[in-house]
């Protein structure tokens, strides 16, 4: 295989660049015709500073274009990553140094790029694209995690807002169970503070009415069943008298025989927070 003449590239795709970019500097060097007419004291002062901008304006795309070859020299030999970060370098002094010509250099560097590194750009484009995505992404699920714990916070302060404005009734701070019998209410109590709502349930039908007063837990059992009723399942049972009268999973759209019907929610909520000894208030 013959070796590559980095050469013979550059005379061929760099070059033409360079040479581009000499002309415009020689375009913008060369002085516009004008009129012969004898030039006023201001007149020659003014020439005298446009020439010298212009001057200087040329010394630095020649400054330009010798960076620029020098560099592009260095393509030949450089791994991919390598070569991405002259083409970017190039660019930067271009962009930094002549906006309006930058555009002609990035079409040089691309070539010569391209030419050696086939598919680089394409490449580190889509590298990009995907970062940008990524980017995009988490600063979505930022946001939406700070907009969530934002709704909860709101949640937990109307709640609580609620739970001040909750009609307790007469039922005691201390208790952990209250029970509103007309109301046909339930909750559960921390310090004094409505911690649960049940959202229904029922309690003795006429003739077997649930008592009233305050009461103590005095044993739990979780997969109960009732011998009097046929061994009617009673799940969650927290009995709160020596006669039978518990807490327990039932149908609260149907009167009981004395306990209190829970749904399957605030019976479980029930069972997790409620433990032998609280204090049980009906009223």
């Amino acid at each position: 295989m013959s070796k590559f003449s980095f050469r013979k590239f550059r005379a061929t795709v760099a070059a033409p660049a360079v040479a581009s970019v000499m002309a415009l500097s020689a375009t913008v060097a060369a002085p516009a015709a004008t009129a012969q007419e004898v030039p006023n004291l201001d007149q020659l002062r003014s020439k005298a500073n446009s020439d010298l901008a212009q001057l200087s304006s040329q010394s630095g795309l020649d400054r330009l274009t010798a960076d620029a070859k020098a560099q592009l020299d260095n393509f030949y030999g450089q791994t991919r990553e390598q070569a991405w970060n002259t083409r970017n370098q190039i660019l930067d002094q271009a962009e930094k140094f002549s906006p309006e010509l930058a555009p002609s250099v990035q079409t040089a560097v691309d070539g010569a790029v391209e030419f050696l590194f086939p598919g680089l750009i394409a490449q580190k484009n889509e590298e990009a694209r995907k970062a940008r995505e990524a980017a995009a992404r988490a600063n979505a699920e930022r946001v939406a995690a700070e907009k969530a714990r934002s709704e909860a916070a709101a949640r937990k302060a109307e709640a609580q807002r609620r739970a001040n404005e909750f009609d307790r009734g007469p039922c005691p701070a201390d208790a952990k169970v209250c029970v509103d019998l007309n109301g046909r209410r339930t909750w559960l109590q921390d310090g004094g503070k409505v911690s649960y709502v049940s959202p229904a349930m029922s309690a003795g039908m006429q003739g077997q009415e649930t008592p009233r007063g305050t009461f103590h837990v005095t044993r739990k059992v979780e997969h109960e069943i009732s011998r009097e009723f046929n061994n009617a399942p009673m799940p969650y049972s927290i009995y709160f008298t020596n006669n039978g009268h518990a807490f327990h999973l039932d149908d609260p759209a149907v009167d009981s025989n004395g306990c209190v019907h829970l749904p399957p929610d605030a019976a479980k909520r029930y069972w997790d927070n409620v433990q032998v000894g609280d204090k049980v208030f009906i009223y």
